[in-house]
């Protein structure tokens, strides 16, 4: 067993991308029989204590994985220091994580698709707004992502 460096993916509200993209990093490393820490957290506070979309829970739960007990939270300053690799879902996440970013912190930061082939710099569209073709489309580039970070991590070992 292989262990991996914890990452804390976050997203604005940490009710659709994020906890999604928790999900599928989870069910990548089992499939690998790798075990590591991984949560997901939002930028904003206006859902914390609220399980996933419904939306999201459906296309999690159609993948084979449950995520309804998760639970979402605001990022904190701490996560800087307990976590190896803050992962944002898109551009403004990103920029707003560089700027809570305390000083001297241990936390690397990347955007999730910087982490596939060819994806570099591309944001994980919202899908909040728009139906469930949207969920589908985040669950493949959450896959994608999952995936690109576990090849970076074994090649790191």
């Amino acid at each position: 067993m292989t262990q991996l460096p914890s990452v804390l993916f976050i997203c604005l509200g940490n009710i659709c991308r994020s906890p999604l993209a928790e999900a599928a990093l989870r069910a990548a490393a089992e499939e690998r029989g790798a075990s590591l820490q991984v949560d997901s957290a939002g930028i904003g506070g206006w859902h914390a204590g609220e399980a996933p979309d419904p939306r999201a829970q459906q296309v999690a739960r159609a993948n084979g994985i449950d995520i309804a007990h998760y639970s979402a939270r605001k990022v904190h300053r701490n996560d800087f220091a307990e976590f190896d690799h803050l992962v944002a879902l898109d551009l403004d996440n990103l920029a707003e994580l560089r700027r809570l970013r305390p000083p001297g912190a241990r936390a690397r930061l990347s955007l999730l698709l910087d982490h596939v082939p060819g994806r570099a710099g591309q944001p994980v569209a919202d899908p909040y707004y728009g139906g469930p073709e949207g969920f589908l489309a985040t669950w493949a580039d959450v896959t994608a992502g999952a995936n690109g970070l576990l090849a970076g991590f074994f090649r790191q070992a």
